[in-house]
Order: structure tokens, then sequence, then C-alpha cells
């Protein structure tokens, strides 16, 4: 729900009719909207990490990397915004929510790079978590602006740009 309606709009109401409880039963569980919200995050960045890491193991080097980024940059994801990253959804809100909810998502969107490092080429640790950081900046960015755009041909673009440009890493030729 957050992922589809936002986290201001989404209400504790609605969370609770959606999750088959009372408000009683939720506060039980959280102490607040925002309680849940930074676990919902916590969670769904965990998540997609686990499906990164699924891909990497089927493939090595830059074979993973590429594997990883075709997923994230594709028609299928694009079009899911409900399901799909949790942070082209709510990158923007996640940056006007409380401290607990924003150093939940700094934490695990540093293990996501530190993951994406490891697959990035060369030998320098700090290049390679610089690296990770401007791909995962560009494809989050990228589906962002495929989701927004209201020409379908041009978002496919703006989708097979981004991967072009992250597995060359940034790189002109090849």
């Amino acid at each position: 729900m957050f992922r589809k309606h936002g986290i201001r709009d989404t209400g504790v109401d609605a969370i609770s009719r959606g999750a088959g409880l009372t408000h009683g039963a939720f506060y039980s569980q959280f102490e607040s909207k925002q309680a849940l919200a930074a676990e919902a995050i916590r969670l769904a960045l965990s998540r997609s990490r686990r499906v990164w890491e699924d891909a990497a193991a089927r493939k090595r080097g830059r074979d993973a990397l590429r594997s990883i980024v075709a997923g994230y940059l594709s028609p299928a994801h694009r079009d899911a915004p409900g399901r799909g990253c949790v942070v082209a959804a709510l990158g923007a809100s996640i940056a006007r929510q409380p401290r607990a909810v924003r150093a939940a998502f700094t934490r695990e969107l540093k293990e996501a790079v530190d993951f994406l490092a490891g697959l990035m080429p060369g030998n320098d640790p700090e290049r390679r978590r610089d690296g990770a950081i401007a791909a995962f900046a560009c494809m989050t960015g990228a589906l962002v602006l495929a989701r927004a755009v209201d020409d379908e041909r041009f978002s496919d673009q703006v989708l097979e740009a981004a991967a072009r440009q992250v597995v060359r890493g940034g790189r002109r030729g090849k």
C-alpha cells in the first residue's frame, strides 16, 4: 500500500483493513504508522537484495550485473510500481519521513550498494563503491522517469539507455 499510494496517503485504517486487523491489533504490533513504514521499507529492500543475490548466484561477474540491471530496468518492473522497487516508488517520500524511517532506509540502501559494489569491475574498493552508488542512482532515476512519461516508446528508450550506461559503467564505446 505504501508503494502504491505513498506513506503519507496510506492511513492506519486502510492498513488495518488490508491486513484484516483491528486498530488494537495493529498497535499491538507497531507503535505507529512510522514504525510500520520503517519495517516495511527494511523488508522490501532486503527482499530486493535477495532477488539480486539469486540473480548473481546464477551468473558471474559482469553477467551477474547485466542480469540484475536487465531485471530492474525492464518493462515488467516499470509496469508494476505497487510491487516494484521501494526506492523508486517512495524515495522522495522517504526523504520527508521521521528519522527512524530514514535510518531503516539508509541501512538497507547501504547494504544494497555494498552488494552491487561486489559486482562492479576493478580492484579499487572505493571506485567500485562509487560505481555501485552511481549505478543504483541511475537505475532508480531511470525507473522513475520511465514510469512518469506517457509515451511508452520513450519510456522503453529511457530504460534501455540507462541499462546500457550502467552495464558499461558510464564509459563510451563498446
